[in-house]
């Protein structure tokens, strides 16, 4: 049935029949299900005509939507049943998000049209007789978007979530503050995106390119924005995960708000939001000022983020240069007074500030695995993206952890090694690659293999700067990736990567019918590569440059 991400158990029904769907089929929604007819009569409603009307007294619907307790045999919360016969489609999940994932499952049954925006002439719609039970191996089912280092408008955030969810996965992480920009309104400090939202001018390419775009680049969500953001994902059982980091990567925000850098060993007044990529060596300054100005950001963060939709705050940790705090009398004062081991204790301490101040509000600290030198609170969870090793040390002390490795789901790394990839950055990551990656090391006990919440793909975006780049990079790899994380998958040498190959020819249909300008299988369109643009690694050079 071309379905991605493949079910646990599908059943064809024998003699190969189908339900035919009149020109107005009628939809029975039992309680608790209205989040997800909604849903439908919109989707569908677009692509078909329908309308959907609800199901009088008596009358059998075409299409009914039931929550029910272990509809799927144990599978569970976001499990669901889906039967097809002659008289119609019953649809069953344990809980709404479970009836939602069994939609998604529907609409691809109706064929690639079902995800068009207004009916094309001449179509008619059947679902084949069947029955698919089908439940998520993994409750973190996510991707990173880096926001960042370019922009990307609500329009296309929202765009994010419906892609996301089509995909059957429910968390997007988003990267919203970095040395290249500073993206959320914080009304209490209004430079942060009066200022910090905005750069001067941008490297085209790798840090190693000549190149420049000389056109001011930036952006920024209202809060208001943010609550739709967050409203439009909650509605499609997507979290969203938002990212604010320190110590490092803050530029854009010392930029903004000078006070905020380390002042007695850099002129902050003339520093403006970083215009290349790469780590910048300004860094915040560790003082108790700089902690009271970010527990203000984060207020703001958690009212915008209601803990029973986004429970995790990402705070990055990662890549903090020392240089300056080595170099500065006050920084080396703040470490004799703390006790702390020197620079790398300064880094914990300021992510051990902010793992106890959001856990007395009821919510749960992730950073990236740098976050483990110096030790966590027993709440504060680990994404892994130096390779396996942070995440197994995480398990193994207790932690839940989300996998999200360079080397395997980095979905910025390169396609292939030809010349014609756009500025090829990274390891080369095949579809079949991202295909074989196993999110749970086999060396894991299995104490601590249950700590692993599940996956991500990260998406950074220096060299993503456009809606198109983003879709040709992420896709058609999100959909390998998503089977990885929704199905129960044998070990990687044995997975069917020639049958998913298969089921793909009709998913690229559906991506054309949602407008996704993926890499095709061939390679790159014309339109799609980037001649002259420089990425990484450059030739000659080792692959870490």
């Amino acid at each position: 049935m071309d379905l991605i991400p493949v079910p646990l158990a599908a059943v064809p029904h024998e003699g190969g029949h189908r339900y035919a769907l009149g020109p107005e089929p009628v939809l029975d929604a039992g309680p608790g299900t209205g989040g997800v007819a909604r849903w439908l009569r919109r989707e569908l409603g677009a692509a078909t005509g329908w309308s959907l009307p609800p199901a009088g007294e008596g009358v059998r619907g075409d299409l009914r939507l039931r929550i029910g307790a272990d509809p799927a045999g144990g599978l569970g919360p976001e499990s669901y049943r889906l039967d097809i016969g002659a008289d119609g489609a019953e649809l069953t999940g344990a809980t709404a998000a479970g009836l939602f994932w069994g939609a998604q499952t529907l609409r691809q049954l109706l064929g690639p049209d079902a995800h068009r925006r207004a009916p094309l002439p001449g179509r008619s719609w059947s679902l084949p007789y069947t029955a698919i039970t089908d439940g998520p191996r993994f409750g973190w089912r996510g991707m990173m978007l880096d926001v960042a280092r370019h922009f990307l408008p609500k329009d296309g955030v929202l765009r994010s979530i419906d892609l996301l969810a089509a995909h059957k996965l429910n968390v997007l992480h988003l990267h919203l503050t970095d040395d290249q920009g500073w993206r959320i309104e914080i009304k209490r400090h209004p430079r942060l995106t009066g200022v910090g939202a905005w750069r001067a001018r941008s490297r085209r390419g790798h840090r190693a390119s000549p190149l420049w775009n000389d056109t001011p680049h930036g952006g920024f969500y209202t809060q208001d924005d943010i609550r739709e953001i967050v409203a439009y994902a909650a509605e499609r059982h997507v979290r969203v995960v938002p990212e604010i980091d320190v110590p490092g990567h803050s530029q854009a925000a010392i930029a903004a708000y000078p006070q905020l850098g380390n002042t007695d060993v850099v002129d902050t007044g003339v520093l403006e939001v970083w215009d290349d990529w790469g780590i910048s060596e300004n860094v915040l300054a560790p003082t108790e000022a700089v902690l009271r100005f970010y527990e203000g950001v984060f207020e703001e963060l958690l009212e915008l983020f209601p803990a029973e939709v986004s429970p995790f705050v990402h705070v990055g940790g990662d890549e903090c240069p020392k240089r300056q705090w080595r170099d500065s009398a006050a920084a080396q004062e703040r470490i004799a007074q703390l006790g702390v081991d020197g620079e790398d204790g300064l880094q914990s301490w300021f992510v051990r500030h902010f793992d106890g101040w959001l856990a007395e509000r009821g919510r749960r600290l992730i950073g990236w695995d740098e976050i483990l030198e110096g030790g966590l609170a027993p709440g504060a969870a680990v994404s892994s993206w130096r390779g396996y090793a942070g995440g197994i040390a995480a398990a193994e002390a207790g932690h839940d952890v989300v996998m999200c490795p360079e080397q395997r789901v980095y979905l910025d790394h390169r396609q292939a090694d030809g010349a014609d990839e756009p500025v090829p950055i990274g390891y080369v990551r095949t579809l079949e690659d991202v295909y074989r990656f196993e999110p749970v090391p086999p060396q894991l006990s299995p104490e601590a293999a249950a700590h692993v919440l599940g996956a991500q793909a990260n998406v950074w975006t220096e060299v993503m700067d456009s809606q198109d780049r983003l879709d040709y990079q992420v896709f058609p790899r999100l959909a390998a990736f998503a089977e990885v994380v929704w199905s129960r998958q044998p070990a990687p040498a044995d997975r069917d990567f020639a049958g998913f190959e298969e089921r793909m020819a009709a998913h690229y249909r559906r991506l054309d019918a949602l407008g996704v300008a993926y890499r095709p299988p061939g390679g790159p369109l014309p339109w799609q590569r980037r001649p002259g643009l420089l990425g990484r690694p450059i030739e000659g050079a080792p692959p870490n440059v």
